[in-house]
């Protein structure tokens, strides 16, 4: 073949492929008219996008994939088959999540925003009531006032979880075994001793060991009811609430009035009958090991039981104003909202 020939040839070939590449785009626009578009956007919970989410489209044996662009947007372009399509959506830090949509034809749907809940890989944990009210007690088995005197009933979290009965229990058994707690107790019997109270428990060694026999006793007994027995039975909460916000009246009237209403393990407030018993119980045993000539009438037992109630809520109002300041490890805990 001729230069000519080769000319003739070669102009022959390229305008069969410019005609065979007019066909392939008439049949390609004519199949992207005819697709199936998928769209939809992925956000976390709080309604953010989530930028870079790998979604998977699976349609039958075709399986597809893209990432989300900076809007959290993302779309599939689908062959015009009624079908059952699956979109799965993955990104960091987050659980994967899916979705199954019918697909009609060359339908062109939008979904609704796909939202993303933390996932497993993130260090924030679920975790149960249960375990929240024991970091809060760990919390407060810390609490001392000027880092020596414990302080463990009260709660610096308004919001903090209610105990349970194994709690309570546990609350009141680490109050009654802490040393400083029976150091007090000691120092107690001896202001006693002093000042002749309870003659009847006569003086010296022996005297004091009465005392402070008595002085434990009413200490055990009025923490035990009052923290544990009678709030277990009655399903209330045995510790104080520190406010810590709002008006210095509103405070003062809101710690005085504990000594009549306590917070319910159902986180309602109601009548303090928990903590009013437990004190009428340390009256009420502490009259009855008392030697016989300071023993008080059952009546003043009441009255006296009253009165330590009374003593609950001035106690408060200290807690609520001074105590705090004293109490170095209460500085990491929540107030109220």
């Amino acid at each position: 073949m001729g230069l000519a020939g080769w000319v003739v040839a070669l102009a022959i070939a390229a305008n069969a492929q410019q005609e065979l590449a007019v066909v392939d785009a008439s049949v390609l626009g004519q199949a992207a008219q005819d697709a199936a578009v998928l769209s939809g956007s992925v956000t976390d919970a709080t309604g953010a996008t989530v930028k870079g989410a790998q979604v998977t489209v699976t349609a039958g044996s075709v399986k597809l994939q893209v990432a989300t662009d900076d809007a959290g947007k993302f779309a599939f372009t689908l062959p015009p088959v009624s079908q059952q399509v699956t979109v799965t959506v993955v990104a960091q830090g987050f659980a994967a999540s899916s979705v199954t949509v019918a697909m009609v034809g060359d339908e062109r749907k939008e979904l609704p925003a796909i939202v993303l809940r933390v996932g497993a890989d993130q260090t924030v944990e679920a975790i149960s009531q249960v375990q929240q009210a024991d970091i809060e007690i760990h919390q407060e088995e810390t609490q001392r006032l000027f880092g020596a005197i414990p302080n463990y009933f009260v709660s610096y979290t308004w919001n903090a979880q209610p105990l349970t009965v194994k709690q309570k229990y546990s609350l009141t058994w680490k109050t009654v075994i802490d040393p400083v707690s029976w150091g007090i107790n000691a120092g107690v019997a001896g202001i006693q001793q002093a000042n002749n109270s309870l003659p009847g428990y006569g003086p010296g060694w022996s005297g004091y060991g009465k005392r402070f026999g008595a002085v434990s006793g009413d200490f055990l007994i009025g923490t035990y009811m009052g923290g544990a027995v009678f709030p277990a039975l009655l399903h209330q909460d045995p510790r104080y609430f520190y406010k810590g916000t709002g008006s210095i009246k509103s405070r003062f009237f809101y710690a005085l009035s504990t000594a009549v209403i306590s917070r319910g393990d159902n986180g309602k407030w109601q009548p303090a009958y928990a903590s009013v018993l437990g004190d009428v119980s340390a009256g009420v045993a502490a009259n009855l090991y008392a030697p016989k000539s300071d023993r008080d009438g059952w009546s003043l037992v009441l009255e006296n039981g009253l009165l330590a109630a009374g003593f609950d809520g001035v106690g408060n109002v200290i807690q609520e104003f001074v105590f705090k300041r004293v109490t170095p490890a209460s500085k990491k805990s929540k107030q109220q909202p």
